[in-house]
């Protein structure tokens, strides 16, 4: 469980894989008051064009390619070296596409969040903008949880909902679902620093009381939570 931390700063550790598009959305908030300190951005991917926006910002970057450690078990283990290093309160998964082992998972129990861009459990893994267009559904979104052995099946903190248009493809729905992505990620990241979010034996808790439903981001500018 995840205890408030007064003024000071949540320190976290952010994986990441690809563009950093939700790493660049926590960063700009962090400079507009976010409390969170970015002890460093991991990712697998030597050439990531998240590893030069983290390093423009000054922020510290560890890379751990696959071709190091091509054994699943090696790399979690030598990525959990790398984390309890840094001493962070949170590891947040910004788009880092590697299937993490159950051990890794469970080492880090409670203290795990990803981002997923669709309303779970509806649509776990990937491809998710295609297969809502396929199943016609009028409304998709984004999903923050925190993360268990199980792929996108762990507890729901919270979401944010996008309308599906008529004429949408799956690329302008993906577009209008990070625009998103970028609201919720920081918001959820506040709770989880007040300690209004907490993780407490498998389940969210909200202001102390059993989460039942997750919170929803609403359309407003204000980021606020119903």
């Amino acid at each position: 469980m995840l205890e408030t931390l007064g003024n000071a700063p949540l320190p976290v550790v952010i994986l990441v894989s690809g563009r950093g598009s939700n790493l660049e959305a926590l960063i700009a908030a962090r400079d507009r008051g976010l409390p969170i300190a970015i002890l460093a951005v991991i990712c697998d991917h030597a050439d990531a064009p998240a590893l030069a926006l983290a390093r423009a910002q000054s922020i510290p970057t560890q890379v751990l390619s696959k071709a190091a450690h091509p054994d699943r078990t090696d790399y979690d283990a030598a990525l959990a070296r790398m984390i309890d290093a840094l001493h962070p309160r949170l590891i947040v998964l910004a788009g880092f596409m590697r299937l993490l082992s159950t051990d890794f998972v469970n080492r880090y129990l409670g203290k795990l969040i990803n981002i997923h861009p669709s309303l779970l459990p509806a649509f776990p893994g990937l491809h998710t903008h295609r297969r809502a267009l396929e199943a016609r559904v009028k409304e998709h979104g984004a999903s923050v949880h925190f993360v268990i052995p199980a792929m996108d099946a762990g507890p729901i903190v919270s979401q944010v909902r996008v309308p599906v248009l008529a004429n949408d493809t799956a690329d302008t729905l993906a577009q209008r679902v990070l625009s998103q992505e970028h609201r919720l990620y920081p918001a959820t990241l506040r709770l989880l620093w007040e300690a209004r979010v907490q993780w407490h034996q498998g389940r969210v808790l909200f202001d102390g009381q059993v989460l039942e439903s997750p919170l929803q981001l609403t359309a407003a500018e204000n980021d606020h939570f119903i």
